[in-house]
């Protein structure tokens, strides 16, 4: 009757807490109820079913140099800056003239000013025309503004101004380049991949290569491979740009009923969800819910508005997102196929309930053998005590019926 009660004790105590058994995370009914056993979860997150139109929206905030730059045309006509070296020739219709003497013998009756930077007040000083403003200007400007200067002095004046040196409108290239510096931006117009190339070209040829363009205190990255297989993202360099190579491994997590735990990198430029999986080994056959298949990630406001979240009930810029993934659906694995890994996203596979009720029968069974033992043992020992003193011993096996 002791044994019964005692039983019936530890059957309770397990029954009402069988949700201690050891488990590897979450199951998936709890994810999707934002629940731990009926209680609400501590922190709250967004639940989100993978679909076509949910890829698709994904896809629209994929990293890319044409989004995140409205300007992407070449640069237009050059124009001088503070610092610019500009060369200044005038010339004039015959000898005798402003700067020309009438014994002079120099074919084309020209004089070469001295070459000047432009101030810090964004002028040049011409003789008899004064200072000229420069800064911001053309140098076809420039020169028609000198030759309004001197009409009425000079004979039938015509300036010619250059660039003799150009210090401003330069393209910075650095980090990851064989010769980092800075280049004079071409006004014909060159992209990222030819300043690039100017530079001597990447030292690092390799999958975790990072570009990374700044212009106007706006910076946008996007992996090197983003350049070459996707022509949209190399978009032309205006003056002033800084470009910056850097090397960023990516990885991901993978947890719960996978083929294998643990971190891994990319090693490519772009994966897909359906090739992370596959890296660690696709599901655990003998564990696995492929129904519940789950991707952590933080989303930005925008992003998780357009997923359908009420951004409402979360607090900061980043909001918590679990995306669920069906994987008992045949077509779960084209979504797999098409839904793009970000760098440190989080892979979770849930258990099936099956496993865990397994898991706590295995457990039931353990502890009601640890009950019997000390019985058990006690038996023995009353068995061998009566063998050896001749006392015949009789022991029943079968269970005693309850009496009511």
């Amino acid at each position: 009757m002791r044994n019964f009660a005692l039983t019936s004790v530890l059957l309770a105590l397990l029954v009402g807490g069988c949700s201690t058994v050891p488990a590897s995370g979450p199951q998936g009914i709890d994810v999707e109820k934002q629940s731990e056993g009926g209680v609400p979860v501590r922190m709250p997150y967004a639940s989100v079913d993978v679909s076509p139109s949910i890829i698709k929206v994904l896809g629209d905030y994929t990293p890319r140099l044409s989004n995140a730059f409205a300007n992407r045309s070449p640069p237009k006509a050059f124009r001088f800056g503070i610092g610019d070296m500009v060369s200044v020739t005038i010339f004039e219709a015959a000898a005798g003239g402003l700067f020309t003497s009438e014994t002079g013998v120099r074919a084309g009756n020209f004089v070469t000013i001295p070459n000047q930077a432009v101030d810090q007040n964004g002028n040049i000083t011409v003789p008899y025309a004064g200072a000229v403003l420069a800064k911001g200007r053309t140098p076809p400007d420039i020169g028609a503004a000198i030759v309004d200067r001197l009409k009425g002095r000079a004979l039938e004046p015509q300036v010619v101004v250059a660039l003799a040196q150009q210090n401003t409108s330069l393209v910075s290239v650095l980090g990851d380049v064989r010769t980092a510096g800075r280049f004079p931006a071409n006004p014909s117009g060159e992209r990222i991949l030819d300043y690039i190339a100017r530079a001597g070209g990447p030292m690092n040829q390799g999958y975790d290569l990072w570009v990374s363009l700044e212009r106007n205190n706006h910076r946008a990255s996007v992996p090197f491979g983003a350049l070459l297989y996707e022509p949209s993202n190399n978009i032309y360099a205006l003056p002033n740009d800084a470009i910056y190579l850097f090397t960023q491994p990516q990885t991901f997590l993978t947890f719960g009923a996978a083929g294998q735990q643990g971190q891994f990198k990319f090693e490519a430029w772009r994966l897909s969800l359906a090739e992370a999986i596959g890296k660690n080994q696709g599901l655990n056959d003998s564990r696995a819910d492929p129904s519940f298949v789950f991707l952590y990630r933080g989303e930005t406001r925008e992003v998780a508005a357009r997923l359908g979240v009420d951004c409402n009930h979360f607090e900061g810029p980043i909001i918590p997102v679990i995306y669920h993934l069906n994987l008992r659906d045949p077509s779960g694995y084209f979504l797999a196929q098409n839904f793009e890994m970000r760098n440190k996203d989080i892979i979770y596979t849930s258990n099936a309930s099956m496993v865990e009720t397994t898991k706590f029968l295995v457990f039931l069974r353990t502890i009601m053998a640890t009950a019997n033992d000390p019985i058990i043992y006690a038996t023995n020992a009353n068995i061998l005590k009566s063998s050896l003193s001749g006392t015949p011993t009789t022991v029943i096996t079968t269970p005693t019926p309850i009496q009511r």
